[in-house]
């Protein structure tokens, strides 16, 4: 007998309840695959592409060579290759994204017609998508609430290590290649895989968790955990956090609690509303007029604007795959509400940039700014981008990091160089929009949109 666990959103060799499923499921073999997609693969942007394939190559090295790496479509790639090895069963962490829950439906199919079990054993979640329920039974459609009762909700210890029988899988060339290819674009990225995220969690849970509500917000300085990229592949697992925070607690401990809460929020909505992911969850905004992207959106994109803050944000992004949430938020609300953009334009942006680019997670953080999703803010709330960056890098560190062209100002004077007579000598664009003339026009544009109802 041989089982064939497939590996997705879950690359790690412990915690991993599938595993443990494929194990027990057998008294001799168990093979393990990673399918390169090209529908996923050729979606993603060159930089997220880039850290799922290192996170690929560290999940191999992780399971000690036994992982192979296989290309094509799974609902062709998975029952061919469970036939050929004689599988009993595949077994996956079950997925609850749209086109993953369309796609194992379809395999799923496949294989019970060969005769061959499909077991899905736990989520990439600490509770899984559609468990978290009202009173009602139906599921929650603020935060708040969410959260309480996600809070009270119990969730299971970290699966056992467990140490199976190998039935070695031979790769397929174009998936190597694949994988060689995505690596040659990249940035440079962090360290990846299962023992770079154990790491980083260790080093954040003792050196960075108890300051936690007082740091995560400061861009300049090191005070977020860095854990979602190794969230977004599964290097690391909520439930683990979870255990190892049994019998803490604080502030910090509190808030971090509360931002993974949000990560489970935000994929509970997208399971229940799977249209929302590129389309406006509530229909409050449905008549908002709109424009084209055009000079405004590349001036974003590329970082010149003449917002530092913003700036800087989308030149870090550009650089690193990473942008810290604070300034996620400003440059969000800059291209929604300054520059009048749908919020879609933005969300794909982000996506192809980021290495923990998740479709659940950014699309509906994109939705609370914009003012079209669950748990949205106000839609009159229209960021400054001057007055966020002073407040939040008061000292205009982050600013002076990523702009160059601002070094020579000190302090807080790097968010507004218009003030000063040297602002612009080393070449910083002046400022392509007048922020008090945008928000008054979003805020008109709301309006309209609102008594269109």
């Amino acid at each position: 007998m041989t089982t064939l666990l497939w590996l997705r959103r879950d690359l790690r060799r412990n915690d991993l309840p599938a595993l443990l499923s494929a194990h027990e499921a057998t008294a001799d073999d168990v093979a393990a695959v990673f399918v390169v997609d090209p529908t996923l693969w050729g979606g993603a942007g060159d930089v997220r592409r880039a850290w799922l394939a290192a996170s690929v190559k560290a999940a191999v090295a992780s399971f000690d060579g036994h992982l192979a790496l296989l290309h094509g479509d799974p609902r062709e790639v998975i029952p061919q290759v469970a036939e050929r090895i004689g599988a009993t069963s595949v077994h996956v962490t079950r997925e609850t994204t749209p086109y993953g829950a369309r796609r194992d439906r379809d395999v799923a199919e496949v294989l019970r017609r060969n005769g061959i079990e499909w077991v899905e054993a736990g989520t990439p979640y600490a509770i899984g998508p559609g468990i978290i329920r009202n009173k009602s039974g139906d599921g929650f459609k603020v935060f708040t609430p969410f959260t309480r009762t996600w809070r009270e909700h119990s969730t299971s210890d970290p699966a056992p290590e467990v140490e199976p029988n190998w039935r070695d899988v031979r790769n397929d060339a174009a998936a190597t290649k694949a994988v060689d290819d995505a690596l040659k674009a990249a940035p440079t990225l962090p360290d990846a895989g299962e023992d770079a995220a154990l790491d980083r969690w260790k080093e954040f849970l003792h050196n960075g968790i108890d300051d936690y509500a007082d740091t995560r917000d400061r861009p300049s300085i090191a005070g977020t955990s860095f854990l979602s990229p190794y969230l977004k592949v599964g290097a690391i697992h909520p439930r683990t956090l979870l255990a190892d925070l049994r019998g803490r607690s604080g502030e910090g401990v509190d808030t971090f609690i509360t931002e993974l809460a949000w990560r489970e929020f935000y994929a509970d909505v997208l399971l229940r509303e799977p249209s929302s992911a590129w389309h406006d969850l509530t229909t409050s905004l449905r008549g908002m007029e709109y424009d084209p992207p055009g000079d405004g959106v590349r001036a974003w994109q590329e970082g010149s604007t003449g917002f530092p803050f913003v700036d800087a944000g989308m030149r870090q992004l550009a650089e690193t795959g990473w942008m810290h949430n604070r300034v996620r938020m400003v440059t969000a609300s800059f291209l929604t509400k300054h520059l009048h953009v749908w919020w879609t334009v933005g969300a794909r942006h982000f996506l192809d940039h980021l290495i923990d680019g998740d479709l659940a997670s950014n699309n509906h953080g994109w939705q609370w700014v914009a003012g079209t999703g669950t748990d949205a803010s106000p839609y009159f709330r229209v960021f400054n981008p001057v007055t966020q960056g002073i407040k939040f890098d008061p000292d205009g560190d982050y600013v002076r990091r990523w702009i160059p062209e601002l070094r020579h100002l000190d302090g807080k004077a790097a968010h507004e160089p218009w003030k000063h007579d040297d602002g612009y000598a080393h070449g910083y664009p002046e400022r392509i929009v007048d922020h008090a003339e945008e928000r008054e026009e979003a805020l008109r544009r709301y309006d309209r949109a609102r008594g269109r109802r």
